[in-house]
């Protein structure tokens, strides 16, 4: 009983909270997360809602091949969005593409989330000749954009896995080169942060009874860095996302046995101009919604977190 109420203690306090009187108050932010949750809904349900396994060659036929959304002359109700080059349902594809683009995004994220906070906690904390050799480290990653990086990284994993690795593997060294093309900004922000809170009472009185830098550094500096984390860790998930595309579409990201939706638009882009329209407008759209839609609850997150809009 005891326990209960607590449960629906917490929750009222959530309900009456800033952050979420700002969410009720922002139409955007509603909008945005009803896209999102929906857009994640379906992603993760994907081998049980889409109509077909595009992973299964004996789902599909060369027969069905380039077939245009059923509401169109010549389309066939059991491919509501069309079929692609090689007959493969392109609903069922997008949704399993979502799912894939949502992986890596999401993983690649923690990743940098991991190394950035590490870094900035030990560089704030350490300060001296420690603080200055990590963040020239830094300095020299932010001379070169994401992508570029993310592109080096992934040509020296081709070079360097063999050829029967390589296409199990993707999926792994796509998701290391965007995380480590991303850290940068985790690591600044925490830096910030640890080296405000690092000479306050709270800290001080912890050195005094004895608790070592990695508890100090956890427990009581780190909470006070998660709120600009989350802004950079929502808004950064959308870049993720489009750094993903942005590599599929170059041929450098997944293969086109594991479509995410960059891989579908590039596919679906060697076909644009001979009618296949299908193939890239509905993956780009998706894309769009899902990067949007992040980007929109980052914004709103920013601003529900900065007091001085409050």
């Amino acid at each position: 009983m005891n326990a209960r109420l607590a449960l629906e203690d917490r929750i009222r306090r959530v309900y009456q909270s800033d952050v979420a009187f700002s969410f009720r108050q922002s139409p955007v932010a509603i909008g945005a997360a009803v896209v999102a949750l929906i857009l994640i809904a379906v992603a993760l349900l994907a081998p049980w809602i889409a109509p077909h396994d595009p992973f299964d060659t004996r789902t599909f036929s060369l027969v069905d091949a380039e077939l245009p959304p059923f509401w169109i002359a010549g389309g066939d109700p059991r491919f509501p969005l069309g079929t692609d080059t090689q007959g493969r349902d392109l609903l069922s594809l997008i949704l399993h593409g979502t799912r894939i683009s949502l992986a890596v995004g999401f993983f690649s994220l923690v990743f940098a989330m991991a190394v950035g906070v590490t870094v900035g906690l030990v560089s704030g904390y350490a300060g001296g000749a420690t603080d200055a050799f990590l963040m020239r480290i830094a300095d020299v990653q932010l001379s070169f954009p994401a992508i570029l990086i993310a592109l080096l990284i992934d040509g020296l994993a081709r070079a360097l896995i063999p050829d029967g690795l390589r296409e199990n593997l993707a999926i792994y060294v796509l998701i290391f080169a965007i995380g480590i093309s991303k850290w940068v900004q985790f690591a600044r922000t925490t830096r910030g942060s640890t080296l405000v809170e690092k000479n306050k009472e709270y800290v001080q009185a912890a050195r005094i009874i004895g608790r070592s830098p990695f508890v100090i550094m956890v427990r009581h500096i780190l909470p006070n860095a998660l709120g600009p984390l989350l802004v950079i860790a929502t808004i950064d998930l959308a870049l993720a996302i489009l750094t993903e595309a942005t590599l599929s579409f170059l041929g450098v990201g997944l293969p086109p046995t594991s479509p995410s939706l960059g891989t579908l638009i590039r596919i679906g882009n060697d076909y644009l101009f001979s009618g296949l329209w299908w193939i890239t407008i509905f993956p780009g759209t998706t894309l769009v919604l899902l990067v949007l839609s992040v980007n929109l609850l980052g914004d709103w997150l920013r601003d529900a977190l900065n007091p001085k809009l409050r």
